[in-house]
């Protein structure tokens, strides 16, 4: 496949350095050499940023753009990125290619003379004209942004459940409480709260459940009659004969 031909200067600073290059025959982008003076090397400290020389400029095509991107082992190792990535260099750019680098690592990094610092991409583009209109046409997505679409798909930690609709495991859980509340009966209150006297057994007749417990005598003597008294009158009504 026939290369574009882009000009290239090279600068006073930049003598003794190779030209950038492609270093594998299917790579996308040249790598760009730092033009920093000998044995004065650019540090950068953690957090911080420096525009760093090249000492090229460059001449484009007129329909091609050159993108400046960071270098992913830099980026892996050091920490090391393109500030503004990608960087855009417009084809009536006549200026030195400068990369903005910056530290988001923890250890200060030393620019030495020659280092491969970032990688120059050469793209041909479109340019636009605007035409202003009242609305734009409708869409699915309309106004949908930032995370509008989600962060991950499936039923993943990051997933996001969609408006409107339970989880299957909330329909389960309800089901499960009916069936519970179904299968315990309700308990048998007094006006105090105290549980009936009496309870049925599988014989059909009654046994006393343990006399409850109060810190007042009084109290717990007058519960206790009220339970006794309470099983009793039930017994009663359930050995009364049905009238003809």
């Amino acid at each position: 496949m026939a290369r574009i031909k882009v000009k290239v200067v090279r600068l006073a600073h930049a003598h003794g350095l190779e030209l950038p290059a492609y270093q594998t025959q299917g790579a996308a982008g040249i790598d760009l050499l730092a033009a920093v003076g000998e044995g004065r090397p650019v540090v950068i400290a953690p957090g911080k940023r420096a525009l760093i020389p090249t000492g090229l400029t460059l001449e484009l095509p007129k329909g091609f753009e050159a993108q400046v991107r960071p270098r992913s082992g830099l980026a892996l190792r050091n920490g090391i990125t393109v500030l503004n990535s990608p960087g855009t260099i417009d084809s009536d750019y006549r200026g030195e290619v400068g990369v903005l680098l910056i530290n988001l690592g923890d250890a200060k990094f030393k620019v030495e003379r020659g280092a491969r610092i970032a990688q120059l991409v050469v793209q041909k583009i479109e340019t636009a004209s605007l035409v202003e209109v009242t609305q734009t046409a409708q869409s699915a997505r309309g106004a949908g942004g930032f995370g509008s679409t989600g962060v991950a798909t499936g039923t993943g930690a990051n997933s996001e459940p969609k408006k409107g609709k339970r989880g299957g495991r909330g329909k389960e859980a309800r089901g499960a409480g009916t069936a519970r509340a179904a299968a315990t009966p309700p308990a048998q209150k007094g006006k105090n709260g105290a549980h009936a006297a009496a309870s049925r057994n599988g014989s059909g007749k009654t046994k006393e459940r343990p006399p409850l417990v109060s810190s007042n005598p009084q109290n717990r003597l007058r519960l206790n009659a009220r339970r006794r008294g309470a099983g009793a009158g039930r017994l009663k009504t359930r050995a009364s004969p049905r009238s003809p």
